[in-house]
């Protein structure tokens, strides 16, 4: 076991980098990854296998879960990304109230009203919600937050799993010279934010740098901007990586409000209003409600798009809201920030995203893993139980079952519970053309979304599931 050079009070204050060596990184409680090569504890991904957990009575292991994310805070600076050393430099979508509301009310409910614990619980949150309300993650003058790594250059990880994916990014560039503008560098820099050089065999009949590739071109000494790079980090951190949807592989994430990071970290604040009002703390609860109020207006300026009845991100460099459709729309429904009109202006669109197998994550199809036809158990989860918060049973029934089915077809076919599928064709099929292309087995999240759809459907939507015919057998 080895030691980091110096206490860390908040990421970004090491640039990983500069270790000798990477490596997991400590936790002093047990936890649950979420499978395959993904063998640590994840910053999202651990909400929803704690609400696997406490749906299966585990309330001691989701305590020890959210136990370990208290210790990140105090010794590693904020929830991290997970935990390895190469992600000492950013986070993850912020679920933690989330999670210790989800763990506190199972206590209750066992007659166990641990206040110390909530107390403590508090103190860490409050200390975790700083990090996205100061510069470098503000998103301009908006009063909302965006993602942001703290770390330059090439992801780590990246490079070690999916040694071809930037190179397969600088392609895309190279044949789409109009995307290409902040994100490419034609001649070889020694910096080393910008990364490998590379070369690369260009089959297009469009132009670069005055280039005609009529057929097949040499083009040599590529290398990606820093900017992009940093797009490429914070896209990470956003937990949807990668989409189109803050432009071709997220090439300008870092200029985008989001509006799932910003649902979050208004539920985020009326979470800790709710924490501050058990403490006794009235004076502090207000703060937290005023603070909430404030985000939610500026959701509604900056985010909400009355004539297309949706939810957008804001790109707060152009001053305009974006246009792509994405299942992240749904989320001020969960949070429970829409108005009611909101709210039927979504369900109104739902069909949209809406496909055989449940809801996809856009209505691109990019073929990267974020994008269409891929729906993801997480974003299904969320999309229905905002759904459900509103009001909108016949859709969130219709949505539940339409999901757990694929889910459960697939399951009986071939044993397996994955990480994502096709909710265009109802499979677990992946054709991903560029990044990372498996689909892994087990997966923490899809197994928890499947317990909570499953308890919330009503009990003739559950028998309509029993009686599903065996799928045919998958040829040998």
């Amino acid at each position: 076991m080895q030691h980091l050079p110096k206490v860390l009070h908040g990421l970004g204050e090491i640039d990983p980098r500069t270790l000798q060596t990477q490596g997991l990184l400590f936790l002093d409680h047990p936890y649950v990854v979420p499978g395959g090569r993904f063998n640590e504890m994840y910053g999202w991904d651990s909400y929803f296998i704690i609400r696997g957990l406490l749906r299966d009575g585990r309330v001691d292991l989701a305590r020890d879960m959210v136990e370990n994310f208290f210790f990140e805070i105090e010794h590693y600076g904020g929830v991290l990304n997970a935990n390895r050393t190469y992600y000492l430099s950013r986070s993850q979508p912020p679920f933690l109230t989330s999670m210790i509301l989800g763990v506190y009310d199972a206590d209750k409910a066992a007659g166990k009203n641990d206040q110390a614990w909530l107390q403590r619980a508090y103190q860490d949150a409050g200390k975790d919600y700083q990090l996205w309300v100061h510069e470098p993650h503000l998103a301009g003058s908006t009063g909302l937050s965006r993602y942001f790594d703290f770390g330059t250059g090439p992801a780590p990880e990246e490079l070690h799993n999916d040694p071809g994916y930037y190179r397969a990014v600088a392609g895309y560039y190279v044949v789409h010279p109009t995307a290409a503008t902040g994100h490419l560098l034609l001649e070889k820099t020694a910096s080393a934010e910008a990364g490998p050089p590379f070369s690369l065999e260009v089959c297009s009949g469009e132009e670069i740098a005055s280039q005609q590739s009529a057929g097949c071109t040499h083009v040599k000494d590529l290398q990606l901007t820093p900017e992009f790079y940093k797009a490429d980090r914070s896209m990470r951190e956003s937990g949807f990586d990668p989409s189109f949807r803050f432009g071709p592989y997220d090439g300008d994430t870092q200029y985008y409000a989001p509006v799932c990071l910003n649902s979050l970290l208004y539920k985020t604040e009326k979470d800790l209003e709710q924490m501050a009002t058990l403490l006794g703390k009235p004076a502090e609860a207000r703060q937290w409600a005023q603070r909430a109020q404030a985000r939610r207006e500026a959701i509604d300026k900056y985010l909400w798009d009355p004539q297309r009845g949706l939810f957008f991100d804001y790109d707060f460099r152009q001053g305009a809201r974006s246009t792509y459709h994405y299942i992240t729309t749904f989320y001020p429904l969960w949070a429970g920030l829409a108005t009611p009109e909101q709210a039927r202006a979504l369900e109104r669109n739902l069909r949209i995203l809406e496909h055989p197998g449940g809801l996809a994550m856009s209505d691109q199809q990019t073929g990267v893993q974020w994008d269409l036809p891929y729906g993801w158990a997480p974003t299904q989860l969320l999309a229905i139980e905002g759904l459900r918060r509103y009001g909108f049973n016949e859709d969130a029934n219709r949505l539940s079952y339409k999901f757990l089915s694929m889910v459960d077809e697939n399951f009986r076919r071939d044993g397996t519970i994955r990480e994502k599928y096709n909710v265009v064709t109802r499979s677990d099929e992946t054709k991903v053309s560029v990044g990372y292309e498996a689909n892994v087995i087990g997966f923490g999240w899809t197994n928890a979304a499947f317990l909570a759809l499953l308890h919330e459907l009503p009990q003739d939507w559950v028998e309509r599931l029993k009686r599903l015919p065996a799928p045919p057998a998958t040829a040998q």
